[in-house]
């Protein structure tokens, strides 16, 4: 087993390491992950930062479905779904993750805790699909790949683990110990979740070719106020990996 611990001592290593498999470039020569890590987090319940972050991301939504506008006509959104189908899954059924939270913000987005809440504000204002990630609980880099169908994913059902396998084909992120989203952002495992004790965490931005690197940036950096402002003292890291191989090394603030 690969000593998390001791890949992580070094973050900037760490992010040199995250990679994007070449079958994936073939499929989407058009994405880009940006990739922040952040230690000394200060977790813990929804707090007044994610509130008001949520209540922005909830107007901006409504603004956009207003006049009975649908959330997959958003250009990105669009080419997400595009991204979907290309790997066989059907975006009406596992929808972008970013999809889901716009779909839901009209009515009111959860509050879940003070690192989720940035982050889902930050998706919804930027409609970019955001997930984030435990970072002491990772084994390795991370990886985006086209499954092979063998690796195993931990979902929760009924308050019980259950282990599942992604389909042959599939895009996934995943580390050493297995796969960490499904879908590319459709659906984040049980191992690596952010919880009321992570205090080192990983956040990934996934953008397609409407969203230009400018806008990815802009939500990059939206998110990297959130947490600073959040999490006095926090050190934060970047990396922005394109998919045409490559990517440019961030510096940590």
């Amino acid at each position: 087993m690969t000593d998390v611990n001791a890949v992580n001592t070094d973050t900037a290593a760490w992010l040199d390491a995250a990679a994007i498999d070449p079958a994936v470039r073939e499929l989407r020569p058009d994405y880009r992950a940006l990739l922040i890590t952040a230690e000394g987090l200060v977790p813990g319940p929804s707090d007044a930062v994610g509130e008001r972050m949520l209540a922005a991301a909830e107007e901006s939504a409504r603004k956009w479905l207003a006049d009975g506008r649908a959330a997959e006509e958003h250009p990105h959104l669009a080419a997400w779904r595009e991204a979907f189908r290309a790997f066989g899954a059907k975006p009406q059924r596992t929808r972008p993750s970013a999809e889901a939270l716009l779909r839901r913000a009209a009515d009111g987005l959860p509050r879940v805790d003070r690192l989720t809440d940035i982050y889902n504000a930050v998706s919804v204002a930027h409609v970019v699909p955001l997930g984030g990630e435990d970072l002491d609980h990772y084994e390795g880099a991370a990886r985006l790949v086209r499954a092979d169908g063998t690796e195993e994913f931990v979902t929760a059902a009924g308050g019980e683990s259950v282990v599942e396998h992604p389909a042959a084909g599939e895009v996934v992120w995943r580390d050493d110990a297995g796969v960490t989203c499904r879908r590319w952002n459709w659906r984040q495992c049980v191992r690596t979740r952010l919880t009321h004790d992570t205090t080192r965490a990983f956040f990934l931005l996934d953008a397609l070719g409407p969203m230009d690197d400018a806008a990815l940036t802009a939500a990059g950096d939206a998110l990297s106020e959130a947490l600073a402002e959040s999490s006095p003292g926090v050190r934060l890291a970047t990396r922005l990996v394109a998919a045409t191989g490559g990517g440019n090394g961030g510096g940590g603030e």
